[in-house]
């Protein structure tokens, strides 16, 4: 079994838990009450878009790969340092055993940032989607890896119906095909999430064969200015980061310090 099977697994195990602590007609009805509000009107494709930066900071205080990262690190801190540094958008892993996540966290955060949220679990349930939008994120992260093409296509349309945007994770050229409608941007992980092995080339050999309306981000293993200033001449508009900053003793101060080099 490899990491991502084991992750899976998991997230099935662990969801039929959720479940039973909050069944899915609650969970629908509080979601239904939401929908009476107007938009937020944060956009994850839109910051990106029109950010200098494009960097999407995420909050990481676990890997599954390298253990803890930032184990006493704290939502209503770093998220809002972030934004405050010029972080265009924000990721919250909400995966807790192997990312040390919460969805508490991203409820914390929400009310102390005006950036849009990207809820970053691995979703394989309508379920989640569902938590995403009642926990406040503004976008969800589907992994073609994790998903069939039909199950990620129907989460996408969840998703969109529930007015969250989706960022598609793709790695390699056979998941191309999962792109499609309902779909905000296209995400190319650098991380073979099989062996967590990581190269930015992946994103190079991806951007021109991905189609040109749609934004896209690269993520994971970036860590230099070097790395952004290459990848945006190749298309990218967004650039997901994380364990750069958290492994730092101030994440906000070190994000902020690299965008003063690019």
């Amino acid at each position: 079994m490899t990491i991502l099977e084991e992750i899976c697994a998991r997230k099935r195990h662990d969801l039929e838990a959720m479940k039973e602590q909050m069944p899915p007609r609650e969970l629908y009805s509080r979601v239904e009450a939401l929908m009476d509000e107007p938009p937020a009107g944060r956009s994850l494709s839109g910051a990106l878009v029109q950010s200098p930066t494009g960097i999407i900071a995420e909050f990481k205080r676990k890997s599954p790969s390298k253990g803890w990262i930032k184990e006493s690190g704290r939502p209503d801190e770093i998220p809002p340092a972030y934004e405050r540094a010029g972080a265009a958008a924000l990721s919250i892993l909400t995966d807790e055993p192997y990312f040390g996540g919460c969805n508490d966290y991203v409820r914390t955060a929400r009310p102390l940032v005006s950036l849009p949220i990207l809820r970053k679990d691995f979703m394989i349930d309508e379920y989640q989607v569902f938590e995403a939008r009642e926990m406040g994120a503004d976008a969800v992260l589907l992994i073609a890896a994790c998903l069939g093409r039909a199950e990620l296509r129907s989460l996408a349309c969840t998703a969109r119906e529930l007015g969250l945007e989706t960022l598609l994770e793709i790695h390699g050229e056979s998941e191309l095909n999962y792109i499609g409608d309902d779909i905000s941007v296209v995400g190319v992980n650098n991380r073979d999430l099989h062996v967590f092995r990581t190269d930015v080339q992946t994103s190079v050999d991806l951007a021109r064969k991905i189609p040109a309306e749609f934004v896209k981000i690269s993520e994971s293993g970036l860590s230099s200015a070097e790395d952004i200033r290459m990848l945006r001449l190749c298309g990218y508009s967004g650039f997901l980061m994380g364990e750069r900053f958290m492994r730092e003793g101030n994440p906000g101060k070190a994000l902020a310090d690299f965008i003063a080099m690019i």
